[in-house]
């Protein structure tokens, strides 16, 4: 049985004094669903704030992003995997289509970063997804195969592939309010894990894979409910305590 994650990825938003009372809000979250991972993954100059408000409780923490490149060294702008480490993240998310279309980062990028996020000990939140044009065009299994092939393809260890966690975030539903339907998030993900299981079927059974794209407090328990939606990468829903609760109780009930 795999166990949900519910994820709070806050993009480019907050500010110190605004993020302490959604920190208590999701503290609390957490006592009321015991049987959800929850993390919030806040912008790099939060981490400090986000570690000292959560240290000691169940949440976790993550990055949104890292650089490729492992260890220290001349990267002007970069953060490596040590130093989210050593802010006491456990995840952190990778190639989010707002990289790959803004800042032009690759699969082969991606899938670098997945390395060195698994070497810093961190647990990856790799992100795939396809555009409309290429949805309607009837490529979506095309794309997410690509996406998906360049990080197995260069993962050496079972276990790394098991303790990572995929996100499927169709880049039509992403900020539009536009939600992929429960049936068509589900064929997704039932498309990735067999994917997956191509390479190690042990993997593929324990691999959480998330729905990410305008999940809100109203259509949650119903994406959740999918028999392989293990949970959500939360976007805009997750900086209102309120309805970022009632996603975590809708992964609790599912």
């Amino acid at each position: 049985m795999r166990r949900p994650l519910v994820a709070g990825n806050w993009k480019m938003n907050g500010s110190r004094a605004g993020i302490k009372g959604l920190l208590e809000a999701v503290r609390a979250d957490a006592v009321q669903t015991p049987g959800v991972d929850i993390a919030v993954c806040p912008p790099f100059v939060y981490l400090a704030d986000v570690e000292a408000a959560l240290k000691g409780c169940a949440v976790a923490w993550g990055g949104q992003n890292l650089c490729q490149e492992t260890g220290a060294g001349a990267f002007t702008g970069e953060i490596s995997g040590e130093m989210l480490r050593d802010f006491g993240c456990r995840y952190v998310i990778i190639g989010h289509s707002e990289r790959r279309a803004l800042y032009g980062e690759s699969d082969a990028m991606v899938a670098r970063k997945f390395l060195a996020a698994n070497a810093a000990g961190l647990i990856p939140i790799v992100c795939v997804g396809e555009l409309l044009e290429e949805r309607e065009a009837g490529t979506t299994e095309a794309v997410i195969a690509r996406q998906l092939d360049a990080v197995l393809e260069v993962v050496d260890a079972t276990d790394a592939l098991a303790r990572a966690v995929i996100a499927y975030e169709p880049v039509w539903a992403i900020g539009t309010g536009r939600t992929a339907t429960p049936a068509q998030a589900q064929d997704v993900h039932d498309f990735i894990r067999p994917r997956v299981a191509r390479r190690d079927k042990d993997a593929a059974a324990a691999l959480r894979i998330l729905y990410g794209g305008s999940v809100k407090g109203s259509n949650a328990a119903e994406l959740f409910a999918m028999a392989d939606i293990d949970g959500g990468l939360i976007g805009g829903a997750s900086l209102k305590a309120e309805e970022f609760l009632e996603i975590c109780l809708a992964a609790q009930s599912a």
